[in-house]
C-alpha cells in the first residue's frame, strides 16, 4: 500500500481548520474579551487550514514522483548489492 501520510493528515488538518475558521466568522464575538480581542477561532482556524492544504498538496506530490525501486537506477543497484550479500531470498 502507498498512502502517504501527509494526505490524511492534510485532510483532517484542512476540515477541522475550516470549520474552526467557519466558526470562528460567524460565532458570537462575546467571548472575545477572554482573549484580549483576539478571534482565537478565527487564526488558529486559518493556521490548520493553510498546514493542511500544505500538507495535502506536498503528500499529492510525493506520490505522484514516487517510483518502484526496480524502475530506478539507484534502486536496482541496491537490490543488486542485496542479492550479491545474500540479504534476498
Amino acid at each position: 500500500m502507498q498512502l502517504d501520510i501527509r494526505l490524511p493528515i492534510g485532510l483532517m488538518f484542512t476540515v477541522v481548520g475550516g470549520l474552526l475558521t467557519v466558526f470562528g466568522l460567524i460565532g458570537d464575538k462575546s467571548g472575545l474579551q477572554r482573549s484580549l480581542g483576539i478571534n482565537v477561532n478565527l487564526w488558529w482556524g486559518l493556521v490548520m487550514l493553510i498546514f493542511g492544504v500544505v500538507m495535502f498538496l506536498l503528500g499529492r506530490r510525493g506520490t505522484a514522483t514516487a517510483r518502484l525501486t526496480e524502475e530506478s537506477p539507484e534502486g536496482r543497484k541496491i537490490e543488486e548489492k542485496e542479492h550479491q550479500a545474500g540479504l534476498e531470498k
